[in-house]
């Protein structure tokens, strides 16, 4: 989907307008790869535009930053009201959010440490990533030729830009291959995630995710979807998933903050029911919860007035 431009971008602690948010084209991070960023949401709420789980997101910004040896001049509070600053100078009820932190211009080579470590924080309208009928319709996967990363190749617990070559590469096989999403496996053969969603599959009534150990991204969306699904009365395990365990699932959906909640009507041609019962019902509570229509989960949104 094509960006909107917004009025403005925030960029190491002052607004700027979209147009003059640039880098120099000698950035260390545009040639090696070496940023970390995050997927954020704002939802239409009664109170105005609310942020979901925008704590939690910073969090992994800072933990990902970490992973890289990268250190943030800013802390999570500090990024926390960097973002609601952006949604707020953007006067959009609902939105996409991208905080993103890279080393700047200045030093060239792989050592990054002489690098000056700059931060940055757009926004802009956004759709459903797969689709508005995703949850309803469903969509057609792939297991992907690419394999997830090993950890001792590259951190997959890390949001990192670099790590995205690999999802990237799936993700464009996939469409060319005309499937809406590709499946991911780690070296072992296990079943890791998709391009930019974590995976569940519903079998004899219990829900089964694929642990962080096979390369899968700690997804702060796939715990707050754990979270509904066990207040739902559903058991939830992590469990090792072969492509098999896809192909025979009860039901099947993925996961995360540009995707929400979609289901998946087939794995390699294999058709899955859909929507299933349990995908159908977590979607709506997602739904609910993340405009703060759910009491339990209030404390998810922070509002950015």
């Amino acid at each position: 989907m094509p960006i909107t431009p917004t009025e403005k971008i925030w960029m190491n602690g002052e607004l700027v307008d979209w147009d003059d948010a640039r880098i120099h084209v000698l950035t260390h991070s545009l040639h090696y790869g070496m940023g970390v960023f995050e997927g954020v949401r704002a939802y239409e709420t009664d109170e105005g535009p609310g942020v979901f789980r925008l704590t939690e997101h910073m969090e992994r910004l800072h933990e990902s930053a970490q992973i890289l040896l990268m250190d943030l001049p800013y802390s999570v509070d500090e990024l926390v009201e960097a973002v609601k600053v952006t949604v707020r100078a953007s006067g959009l009820p609902s939105c996409y959010i991208r905080p993103i932190a890279y080393f700047g211009y200045g030093e060239m080579g792989l050592n990054t440490l002489p690098c000056s470590v700059d931060v940055a924080v757009a926004c802009w309208p956004w759709g459903a990533y797969l689709g508005d009928d995703a949850v309803t319709k469903g969509v057609r996967m792939k297991i992907s030729s690419w394999t997830r990363h090993d950890p001792n190749i590259m951190p997959p617990t890390a949001k990192t830009t670099g790590n995205y070559v690999n999802s990237s590469l799936a993700k464009v096989e996939a469409l060319k291959a005309g499937y809406d999403e590709a499946i991911m496996l780690n070296p072992e053969g296990f079943v890791s995630e998709c391009t930019g969603e974590n995976i569940f599959i519903a079998r004899d009534g219990v829900l089964r995710t694929p642990p962080t150990a096979t390369g899968a991204l700690r997804g702060i969306t796939q715990q707050a979807v754990t979270t509904i699904a066990r207040d739902m009365g559903i058991e939830v395990v992590d469990e090792f998933l072969t492509r098999a365990d896809l192909y025979t699932a009860d039901e099947m959906f993925v996961c995360g903050t540009a995707a929400e909640v979609s289901a998946v009507n087939s794995v390699d041609d294999r058709p899955l029911p859909c929507p299933g019962e349990i995908t159908t019902a977590i979607a709506a509570e997602y739904g609910r919860a993340v405009r703060g229509q759910v009491d339990r989960y209030k404390d998810w949104v922070e509002h950015v007035r």
